[in-house]
């Protein structure tokens, strides 16, 4: 068997985060996939929101890739196994192209993924060659595609955007800043997928605007090698993980779900905002989400808020990240000055902020080994607790979070991404 796959491929990178990388991956996405390919789309960095609407473009699960974070073996792997069938895969870019260490335009040169820039037309007209051409050639090894222009306001604009491109440097085309195709954003970044009653319909809009300047040809195919031979995971064979998901609790990487089930779990998904009772299990994963805009319905839920309770009273593992752990405290503050009472597990507080409160990767030693992962939140904690432990970025800056234990209850802003140290992941889940 050949351990080279080809498969069609870019990278959607734009000069700074708000260009509208998310909206045009999600039409590439609908508009392939409109077509009869199967698309495979991948998100560079963590995120958990643009998965969410870039899975119900493609059609198809959306994984992350990160040199740092998930690894270039282990995205390597991930890449190689999507060109096994996929007819086109996308990879939407984080931030600005150059931005971070690693930045995206980092991956796309790793992988010899040519980069298609997103720039927002908005206002501009012979200066977005310029922007195009500093994109392209400021750094001389960049694999390049092309230029595609979001938010373009007229036929007319779009011809004086794409005249302005010189050096041969190739127009993908334009999208239009029509109402109905940009997606609709809150504090954390895009409104869930679930939360958008016309979210294909927004898809179909724009797939088919884009479609109407672009030929839809596919890219050069990008050769992909095969990974190294993966390391055996642990077992968790027989054990029940109850997985908080609802509107309040989403943000999982299916990365991690997928790792747990590959080591045996049996994942139990439940509400917190609706259900009455937890389900038989074992351990509980309390992941992050919007509790902020559910709490005084959190705190409603009496049953579940024993039942948890009454889990952590019986010493089993409980893991709560970001979200997860604002659950976990006495008081939760929105940013209205509404207060409401939740699990009183964790002592302390948290009250929302209308700026964000921190950003950044995160490596944090933990008594059960190192895990990697990332901190995102506009909540600002006080608590009497002395952490554990504390992350540290490799970009440095602010956002070393603490890490909290209180018996078999772990608590963090920090969302981790088990495939890192999957030892470390299962021994925290494992009674």
């Amino acid at each position: 068997m050949s351990q080279t796959r080809h498969c069609p491929a870019v990278l959607i990178a734009a000069p700074a985060s708000g260009q509208g990388k998310t909206t045009v991956t999600a039409a590439l996405a609908r508009l392939h996939r409109n077509l009869g390919r199967k698309v495979r789309v991948f998100k560079c960095g963590p995120d958990f929101l643009d998965p969410m609407i870039l899975e119900r473009a493609s059609g198809a699960p959306v994984y992350q890739l990160d040199l740092w974070m998930i690894g270039a073996e282990e995205s390597r792997r991930l890449l190689w196994e999507a060109a096994l069938d996929a007819d086109l895969i996308l990879i939407e870019g984080v931030m600005g192209l150059f931005d971070g260490t690693p930045s995206s335009a980092d991956l796309a040169r790793h992988f010899g993924v040519p980069v298609l820039a997103v720039i927002d037309g908005t206002a501009m007209a012979q200066t977005f060659g310029a922007l195009a051409l500093g994109l392209a050639r400021y750094q001389a090894d960049l694999p390049f595609a092309g230029v595609l222009a979001n938010r373009v306001g007229s036929l007319r604009h779009a011809q004086l955007l794409e005249g302005s491109l010189t050096e041969g440097l190739r127009w993908y085309g334009g999208l239009s800043r029509e109402r109905g195709i940009e997606l609709p954003s809150r504090h954390l970044g895009l409104v869930q997928a679930s939360e958008l009653n016309d979210l294909d319909l927004r898809l179909d809009a724009a797939a088919q605007a884009l479609g109407s300047s672009c030929d839809a040809a596919l890219p050069p195919p990008v050769a992909f090698d095969a990974p190294q031979r993966a390391a055996a995971v642990p077992s968790l064979a027989g054990l029940r993980i109850g997985v908080a998901q609802d509107e309040a609790f989403a943000f999982t990487y299916g990365a991690n779900l997928d790792l747990l089930r590959e080591m045996g779990a049996q994942l139990e998904l439940f509400s917190p905002l609706h259900d009455r009772q937890l389900p038989a299990v074992d351990s509980l994963y309390l992941p992050g989400g919007y509790p902020e805009l559910h709490h005084q319905a959190l705190a409603a839920n009496a049953p579940m808020l024993e039942a948890i309770r009454a889990h952590h009273a019986q010493g089993k593992p409980l893991l709560a990240e970001c979200g997860g752990m604002l659950y976990l405290l006495d008081v939760l503050t929105d940013v209205a000055g509404e207060r409401a009472p939740l699990l009183g597990l964790l002592p302390g507080e948290a009250v929302m902020q209308k700026r964000l409160a921190a950003l950044a990767l995160q490596a944090v030693e933990l008594p059960e080994g190192t895990l990697r992962g990332h901190t995102y939140h506009h909540s600002l904690t006080t608590t009497s607790l002395e952490p554990i432990a504390r992350g540290l970025s490799p970009n440095g800056g602010r956002g070393n979070e603490a890490v909290y234990r209180l018996g078999r209850l772990t608590a963090s802003y920090v969302h981790f991404y088990f495939p890192s140290n999957p030892d470390a992941a299962a021994a925290l889940l494992r009674p």
